[in-house]
């Protein structure tokens, strides 16, 4: 008796792995992997179509990050190349 119970939760997992299966399936055109890390969007994780890439929130996030503090940045290269142009002068001299 529990043999046959056993061969009958085989075959319902057998089944419901099935159905799981052809959900993915059906699904796999409304999935998209992220450009950046790779992490495979689909309702629980909003994508944006950047040209041909797709991008995930988080990544977008992060990108937006880095361009706000761009300005900064730049202006601490110029700082930067202004000084070690002092400094080159004053070896020079």
């Amino acid at each position: 008796m529990r043999e046959i119970k056993d061969k009958e939760n085989v075959l319902k997992n057998i089944v419901e792995s099935m159905k799981l299966d052809l959900y993915v399936e059906s699904k796999i055109p409304e999935m998209h992997v992220c450009f950046f890390c790779g992490r495979i969007g689909y309702k629980n994780l909003p994508m944006k179509k950047i040209g041909n890439k797709w991008i995930c929130i988080d990544c977008l996030r992060e990108l937006k990050e880095a361009l706000d503090s761009l300005e900064e940045w730049e202006q601490e290269i110029s700082l930067r190349e202004e000084i070690k142009k002092q400094i080159e002068k004053e070896f020079k001299d």
